[in-house]
């Protein structure tokens, strides 16, 4: 997880394209500019970025479920819920069910636990659009590089 780039999720860590579920693992940094300004001497993961984590975990779902065919951009935020402070050195565990597709976007369902204890949930709705050019081939080597691609061969997706 390196928080000041917005890169959220170490690893994906089960897919099953059946049941239409993602799991992924992330772990916070013991330091990062982030816990300069949040907070001084009290380090704490911001909302907006636990928030993030869980709609990249829907996006990489919605990405395996439609075969890389359409890019899934953040467009609403539903019933989040905030349950504890995660502080630097959390493991985080992230688990994304596709709920629904609609005319043009689709539905998640996303919680965050660290250490079998939660931590936030989410419903979440991502709008689907055509690939812009330059970023179809830097997704799919995410996906690669965190395990996704492994994943869905072992699933059959």
């Amino acid at each position: 997880m390196r928080l000041e780039y917005f890169d959220m999720i170490d690893r994906v860590t089960a897919f099953d394209a059946a049941a239409k579920r993602l799991s992924a693992a992330s772990t916070v940094p013991l330091e990062s500019p982030v816990f300069e300004g949040h907070f001084p001497g009290y380090p704490l993961v911001p909302g907006v970025l636990l928030t993030e984590t869980m709609a990249q975990a829907s996006g990489y779902l919605i990405l395996a479920l439609n075969g890389f065919s359409k890019m899934p951009f953040l467009m609403a935020v539903d019933s989040a819920r905030f349950r504890t402070f995660v502080e630097p050195g959390a493991v985080l565990e992230t688990e994304v069910e596709f709920a629904l597709e609609g005319s043009g976007y689709a539905a998640t369902r996303a919680s965050i636990n660290s250490e079998g204890k939660a931590i936030c949930n989410s419903e979440l709705r991502l709008r689907l659009m055509p690939f812009p050019a330059e970023l179809g081939d830097l997704m799919r080597a995410r996906a690669q590089a965190i395990g996704l691609g492994a994943l869905e061969l072992a699933e059959g997706a």
